[in-house]
């Protein structure tokens, strides 16, 4: 299989066949991101042979006999593929054409695949059009996960992300108009000591204006490498305490209209939870509650400052 560097996918991916579909990201200036500073190179589509060679490889692996005959022996769940990840930072950023492409080789050595997801950048929906939109739908896309971060204005334009929230909520529109589902990744922390609440409160009023199916709680973890931590030793940015964190993810849950599920499941998160909103909104809050009393700051920031990488 062609994968370049580390392979990164969402928690909730983890049955999916991942087909790496671009390495790097196409922004790649976000102040807070390190996790592609082990590639020689900002951004690279994969060359669609590349895709293919790994689509046969997949294929040639969900057909081996030997493999069925160990299922059978070790009564092992039979493997089948409903659904594809595109790995890479933003594979939605690639061009339409490009994607439909992709998605005439999954059909062709997946044929009972279901759907394709990947992640994408606001960004990324607002340079299609609503007909680009349709025909991604058509062929299979769904599932997209966006990277939101926040709707606090000022921290999305401090972190330079590139969109404001009001984009958040026009081109996510468009997805829903377009049949395309999307889970939102929510960084705790990125408004900075102080400012928590406020981002929670901004970024609750934007979700509730979407349509999510997800949102996925992640928290902020500052590397040296990055230029957010640049901007912490120049005096211009001060990170919040991780009870700060904590109490602004409630201000969040607490906030949420929408039905939704919400997680923090991946490695930024020392404990890990899930529950749907509003139905489980109490029971998640009851949860957070006892992180804060029972772990506190000491042991929360002991956590983060060993955790190597994301």
């Amino acid at each position: 299989m062609h994968y370049t560097g580390t392979i990164w996918r969402p928690p909730y991916e983890a049955d999916s066949l991942i087909i790496e579909a671009t390495a790097g990201c196409t922004h790649h200036r976000c102040k807070f991101c390190t996790l592609y500073e082990d590639l020689p190179f900002k951004f690279r589509p994969s060359p669609l042979e590349d895709i293919e060679a790994d689509l046969l490889e997949a294929q040639t692996w969900y057909h081996d006999p030997l493999r069925k005959a160990e299922e059978r022996l070790f009564a092992l769940p039979g493997a089948r593929t409903s659904r594809i990840f595109l790995a890479g930072a933003n594979p939605f950023g690639l061009k339409a054409r490009h994607l439909l492409r992709i998605a005439e080789l999954v059909r062709a050595y997946f044929p009972q695949c279901e759907s394709v997801g990947c992640f994408s950048r606001i960004t990324d929906v607002a340079a299609k059009t609503d007909g680009e939109l349709a025909d991604l739908a058509a062929a299979g896309f769904d599932g997209l996960t966006i990277g939101v971060e926040t709707g606090d204005e000022v921290a999305l334009a401090f972190m330079d992300k590139g969109y404001g929230a009001e984009d958040i909520v026009e081109q996510c529109a468009r997805l829903d108009a377009a049949g395309i589902s999307y889970a939102f990744f929510y960084l705790a922390g990125i408004s900075g000591a102080g400012r928590g609440i406020e981002g929670a409160r901004a970024t609750a009023a934007i979700c509730n204006r979407t349509s999510p199916w997800l949102i996925g709680a992640n928290m902020l973890t500052v590397y040296r490498n990055s230029a957010l931590h640049a901007e912490i030793a120049a005096g211009r940015w001060r990170e919040a305490r991780e009870v700060e964190k904590y109490e602004e993810v409630k201000e969040l849950i607490s906030r949420l209209s929408v039905p939704v599920e919400f997680a923090m499941l991946g490695a930024s998160n020392p404990v890990m939870l899930r529950g749907r909103l509003p139905e489980q909104r109490e029971e998640v809050i009851a949860a957070l509650d006892a992180v804060i009393s029972d772990i506190g700051e000491d042991r929360l920031r002991s956590y983060r400052a060993n955790l190597r990488h994301l």
